[in-house]
C-alpha cells in the first residue's frame, strides 16, 4: 500500500496530553503520513469518535491515560464491532505490560519516545487493515459478481457450459437447446466426448490432454453430435474457470453457420487495429490478463513496455492533423520490424502501444526496452513527403509474482512512461519488483540532475492565481505556484520533484529562488503602479537556515520591493514541530514588513493553540474541507468555527480549492476573507485577473 498526502490516516489518540499527541501526530507528518487526527476530551466523547463515518483507522492510546483508561477504550472498540486496531502507547517496555495490553486485545506496542518505531508499527497495522478490507470488498464483489454471472449465463442465448475433468457439472439452457436436451439432470456428470462426432473423438481426445495440462488452444472446431444422432459444425472456445470453488473450463458452443476460413478471417479482423495492423486495446488486455494470471498461478515471468513518441502534439503540428493515422502507421511499423516472432504488440491508445514479451527476465525485458528505444533514435520515418526523426519513452514492468495483479501491472507501466518522458523523454525505465531498488535510483538521479539544471539554467517558472476577497475593499492579491519547465516548454508540477529534492538537500535553493523570483515581480509591478500582494511557499528546509531571512531583506532592497506585499506560507504540521525556528523567521522578516501565513490550517488537534506561540497572519483552511463542501454539514460547521476563532484573534483566512457556486455562498456566510480556486479562475502563466 502507498502512504501520502493523497491517502489520509484517520487517528484515534487517547492520551492526556494534547502536546503528547500533537508530536505522535507531527512526527508521522514528517514521515510522509498524512494524518487526521481526532482525541477524546473524555470517557463519554469516545464512542461518538469510535463511531462516526468514515471511521477512525487506527487507535493509539496511552497505557496511562487517566481521561479515557485502556481498558475502557478496548470495550468501546469491542463493543463497535469494528475492525478498528488499537496500538498501545509505552513509555518503556515490560513483560508485564505489554502481557496486560495483548490480553486486552491490543494489536501490539509502541514506544512514545522513538518516533520511528511508532511510524513503523503504523504503516504495518494500517497495510494490515487495508489488505482485509480489501479482502472483505474482494469477497463481496465475488459474491455479488458470481451471483450475476450466474444469472446472465442462464439467459445467455450462447451455449455455454461447464466442464470438470471432462464432465458437465452445469450448462445453460441454450447449451442443452442445442444437442436437445429438456433439463440438466439428463446431462449431468456426462463426459464431453459423448457430444462428439465419432469422426472427431480422437482429435477431441488429443485436445483434453491438452487441457489436463494447461495448454489448451482458445478455440477448437470440431463435429458435435445431438440427441436425436445429428451431426453439426461447431466451434468452441474454452476459458479457464471456477464454478462453487472448483477448478475447471467454461466452454462456449457455437455452430458453424459460415465457412470456417471467412469466420477466421473475420474473428482475425475483429482483434486487430485497422491503423497500424497490430491488436487492437481489447484483445491485448485479455492477452496481458493471461500473462499476469500465469505470473501469479506459476511464477512465470513476463515483461510489459508502453511505448510512446516523444513531443506527439509537435509532431503533429509539423506534418499536419491529416497525417495523423500515416504518423502511427508508421511508428507501428517500425516496432513491429524491432521485435521477436514470440512479442506481441498492440496499439493501446491513442498514440501509444504496447508490448508483451512473454517469458521473459529482468535482463530481456530490459534489453528489449533499448532495443526499441535506440531503433527510434537511430531511425528516420517516412511520413508522406516529410521525415522525421522522432524518440520514444518506454515504460516498463516486469511481471512476476510480487506484482501478479492487473491494475498493478498498468498503473505502474504508465507511471514508468509518465516519468521516462517527463525527465526529456528519449529514454526508458522499467520498473521490477525484484529489483525496484536499482530502477528508484537510477530514476532519482535524473530527476536530481534534471534540479540542478532547472537551478543553474532557470528552468522553473511560476505560474499565478487569484484570491478573490469575500468581505471589505477588494485587494490584488495572488498564490504563486512553482512550475519546472521542460527542454520543449511542458511544466512538471512540483510533488513530481520536490521529495527528490528534500532527500537531496535541494529544498533551500529553491525556496530561495522561489521568494527571489516572487519579489521581483513585486517590485516590478510596484514601477508600473501595481500594488500585487503574492503568497508563496516556502518549507521546512529554510527553517533550518537563517540564509534566507538575509536573502528577503538583500532582495527587497535590490528591488525596491514593498514587504508589506509578500506572504510566506508554511504547513501547520511544520511549523508545529519547527516552531523556534519558525518564530525567529516570523520576526526577522516582520521588520521588513513581510508577513507569514500557515497552510494546511484546521487539520491538528488543536490548531489555534499554535496561535498564541505564532504571529500568523493569513489561515489558509486545508483543502480537505472543501472537498463536496456543499453536501457536508460537518465541513460547513468547522469552517464556521474556524472563522470565527480567527476573527476574534483578528487573522485572516483563506480557503482554496473551491469547486462550486454553493461553496462559494457557504464560504461567504462562514465569514472567510478570501477564496481561491479552478472555479474561480485556475492557475496561469500571467496575473490579468480582474479583480473588482
Amino acid at each position: 500500500m502507498q502512504f501520502g498526502k493523497d491517502t489520509a490516516l484517520r487517528l484515534l489518540i487517547v492520551d492526556d496530553s494534547v502536546e503528547a499527541a500533537e508530536a505522535i501526530v507531527s512526527g508521522l507528518r514528517n514521515g510522509g503520513i498524512a494524518v487526521r487526527p481526532s482525541r477524546p476530551e473524555s470517557e463519554a466523547d469516545l464512542p461518538a469518535l469510535v463511531g462516526q463515518q468514515p471511521p477512525p483507522d487506527l487507535v493509539l492510546a496511552a497505557h496511562d491515560a487517566r481521561n479515557v483508561p485502556l481498558h475502557k477504550v478496548m470495550q468501546c472498540v469491542d463493543a463497535s464491532g469494528k475492525d478498528l486496531p488499537v496500538l498501545v502507547v509505552l513509555d518503556a517496555v515490560d513483560e508485564e505490560r505489554l502481557l496486560e495490553a495483548l490480553a486486552l486485545g491490543a494489536r501490539d506496542v509502541v514506544l512514545r519516545g522513538r518516533p520511528e518505531h511508532i511510524e513503523s508499527r503504523i504503516r504495518a497495522e494500517w497495510a494490515d487493515l487495508e489488505a482485509r478490507r480489501a479482502l472483505r470488498r474482494l469477497e463481496a464483489q465475488v459474491r455479488e459478481t458470481e451471483r450475476r454471472c450466474d444469472a446472465l449465463i442462464e439467459s445467455s442465448r450462447e451455449p455455454i457450459a461447464y466442464i470438470h475433468e471432462g464432465m458437465h457439472i452445469r450448462a445453460n439452457a441454450a447449451y442443452l437447446e442445442i444437442f436437445g436436451f429438456r433439463s440438466f439432470d439428463e446431462i449431468e456428470g456426462m463426459s464431453l466426448l459423448d457430444l462428439i462426432a465419432p469422426q472427431k473423438v480422437e482429435g477431441f481426445k488429443h485436445l483434453l490432454k491438452q487441457i489436463a495440462r494447461g495448454e489448451a488452444p482458445p478455440r477448437h472446431e470440431t463435429e458435435a453430435r445431438a440427441l436425436d444422432g445429428g451431426h453439426f459444425a461447431a466451434v468452441m472456445e474454452f476459458t479457464p474457470a471456477s464454478y462453487e470453488g472448483e477448478a475447471c473450463l467454461q466452454v462456449i458452443l457455437r455452430r458453424q453457420e459460415i465457412d470456417p476460413e471467412l469466420a477466421r478471417e473475420v474473428e482475425a479482423l475483429r482483434q486487430r487495429d485497422q491503423v497500424t495492423g497490430l491488436l487492437n486495446r481489447a484483445t491485448f488486455l485479455r492477452t496481458l490478463e493471461d500473462a499476469v494470471a500465469d505470473a501469479a498461478q506459476n511464477a512465470a515471468q513476463h515483461g510489459l513496455l508502453l511505448v510512446e513518441p516523444d513531443h506527439y502534439t509537435r509532431l503533429l503540428q509539423d506534418i499536419g492533423l491529416d497525417a495523423a493515422d500515416a504518423l502511427i502507421a508508421a511508428f507501428a511499423q517500425r516496432l513491429r520490424t524491432v521485435l521477436g516472432p514470440d512479442d506481441i504488440a498492440a496499439r493501446f491508445a491513442e498514440h501509444q502501444f504496447a508490448v508483451l514479451a512473454r517469458n521473459s527476465d529482468h535482463l530481456h525485458t530490459t534489453g528489449l526496452a533499448e532495443t526499441l528505444r535506440a531503433a527510434f533514435a537511430d531511425h528516420v520515418l517516412e511520413i508522406d513527403s516529410h521525415s522525421l526523426n522522432a524518440t520514444v519513452s518506454i515504460g516498463g514492468v516486469q511481471i512476476s509474482e510480487k506484482i501478479a495483479s492487473l491494475g498493478a501491472v498498468l498503473g505502474k507501466a504508465s507511471q514508468c512512461v509518465q516519468s521516462a518522458s517527463g525527465v526529456g523523454g528519449n529514454r526508458s525505465e522499467l520498473f521490477d519488483p525484484g529489483a525496484a531498488d536499482r530502477a528508484e535510483e537510477e530514476r532519482v538521479e535524473a530527476w536530481v540532475a534534471r534540479i540542478r539544471d532547472a537551478l543553474d539554467a532557470d528552468r522553473f517558472v511560476m505560474e499565478y492565481q487569484p484570491l478573490i476577497g469575500l468581505h471589505g475593499e477588494p485587494v490584488e492579491m495572488y498564490e504563486a505556484y512553482l512550475r519546472l519547465q521542460g527542454e520543449h516548454g511542458e511544466l512538471v508540477q512540483p510533488l513530481t520533484f520536490l521529495q527528490i529534492a528534500e532527500e537531496h538537500g535541494l529544498l533551500w535553493e529553491i525556496d530561495r529562488w522561489v521568494v527571489g523570483k516572487a519579489i521581483a515581480i513585486i517590485g516590478e509591478r510596484q514601477r508600473a503602479g501595481r500594488r500585487t500582494t503574492l503568497l508563496v511557499k516556502i518549507t521546512q528546509a529554510s527553517l533550518q537556515d537563517d540564509s534566507l531571512q538575509r536573502f528577503i531583506h538583500e532582495q527587497l532592497a535590490r528591488h525596491g520591493a514593498d514587504g508589506r506585499l509578500l506572504v510566506l506560507q508554511l504547513p501547520e504540521s511544520k511549523v508545529f514541530t519547527h516552531l523556534r525556528a519558525a518564530q525567529e523567521l516570523q520576526a526577522r522578516v516582520a521588520s521588513a514588513g513581510v508577513r507569514v501565513g500557515l497552510e494546511q490550517f484546521g487539520v491538528g488537534l488543536n490548531s489555534f493553540q499554535l496561535l498564541s506561540h505564532f504571529d500568523a497572519t493569513f489561515l489558509k483552511i486545508d483543502r480537505s474541507f472543501a472537498q463536496d463542501l456543499p453536501n457536508n454539514p460537518e465541513h460547513q460547521r468547522q469552517i464556521r468555527e474556524i472563522a470565527d476563532k480567527a476573527r476574534e484573534l483578528g487573522r485572516m483566512t483563506i480557503a482554496e480549492f473551491v469547486q462550486d457556486a454553493a461553496s462559494m455562498t457557504i464560504l461567504f456566510s462562514a465569514g472567510i476573507d478570501y477564496a481561491q480556486g479552478n472555479f474561480l479562475a485556475p492557475p496561469g502563466p500571467a496575473m490579468d485577473y480582474e479583480f473588482p
